[in-house]
């Protein structure tokens, strides 16, 4: 499925107009100016799932960034939007081929890292919760208690269920389970798999981030379902050479000092992961 058929982002010389009619000040950067335009990246065309490959500083995340505000696409956590953000914005354009979904938005590393920072502070405090009343367990069982008013009945009725019960029995009918613990690749997982819903065009940063390579191998192929089957279409700004070889994915290589579109073999991040294997290929055969 396609929404967003294609985006454009300003010239370089719409972007040298722009800083030229601003007024000194203070700031040291125009950023997201003048960060695409060194790539000569003015025009994206989508597929499905389009790439956008290259190291830090290249732009990927920017790109992202600017779509999605420019699409007004919803988001988790806050970015650096800088106080140019909105006049650059306002230079893009968009191509829509389809109404883009309510349900669609941009996901990104943090959104995933405070979502698995969130379970872990639910469990830590449902283990404090435990710890409280294993006390309130010794202290209801054996205690002497006699009730004396309405007051009381909460109490009577705490005391009667500690004295008709283990201890663990005690605890557990009087404590919702834990959330279920994850590793960190699995609360990751779990986030991407509860954002993505059918019927949407979703915006991943690096979501390889937290993830191992099996973890990534299973993302890979809940992503290729989504948009196989599922009406999604993906922009994806990533290195991870398990995520680069998505069946039918559009890749842009952004390391290139002109913007290029490329097949996965051909980037150097992955033909560096190849000739690395390649080299010590004897030793897995052994």
């Amino acid at each position: 499925m396609i929404y967003l058929s294609g985006f454009h982002f300003p010239h370089e010389e719409q972007e040298y107009d722009f800083s030229l009619g601003q007024k000194r000040t203070c700031y040291d950067t125009y950023y997201p100016f003048f960060i695409l335009s060194r790539h000569h990246l003015t025009v994206l065309d989508f597929e499905p799932v389009t790439i956008l490959y290259g190291g830090n500083g290249s732009g990927k995340t920017t790109a992202l960034n600017v779509i999605a505000e420019k699409l007004g696409l919803a988001r988790d956590t806050l970015y650096n939007r800088s106080n140019f953000f909105e006049a650059y914005t306002e230079r893009c354009s968009c191509e829509i081929r389809t109404p883009i979904p309510k349900n669609s938005r941009i996901i990104t590393s943090d959104d995933v890292f405070d979502f698995m920072l969130n379970l872990r502070s639910i469990n830590e405090g449902i283990d404090r919760k435990r710890e409280e009343l294993l006390e309130d367990y010794l202290d209801a069982k054996y205690k002497n208690f006699r009730m004396q008013s309405l007051a009381d009945y909460e109490r009577l009725k705490k005391v009667n269920l500690a004295r008709s019960n283990t201890q663990s029995r005690f605890v557990r009918k009087s404590l919702p389970d834990n959330v279920r613990e994850h590793s960190n690749g699995e609360s990751a997982f779990l986030y991407f798999s509860e954002k993505i819903q059918e019927n949407g065009l979703y915006l991943l940063d690096e979501p390889e981030n937290s993830l191992s390579p099996e973890k990534q191998q299973e993302l890979l192929r809940f992503l290729e379902d989504s948009a196989r089957f599922f009406a999604c279409q993906f922009v994806i700004a990533t290195h991870s050479p398990f995520l680069l070889s998505m069946r039918g994915a559009k890749i842009y290589d952004l390391d290139e000092e002109t913007a290029d579109v490329k097949r996965w073999t051909e980037l150097p991040n992955v033909r560096a992961y190849y000739e690395f294997f390649k080299k010590y290929g004897d030793q897995f055969e052994s």
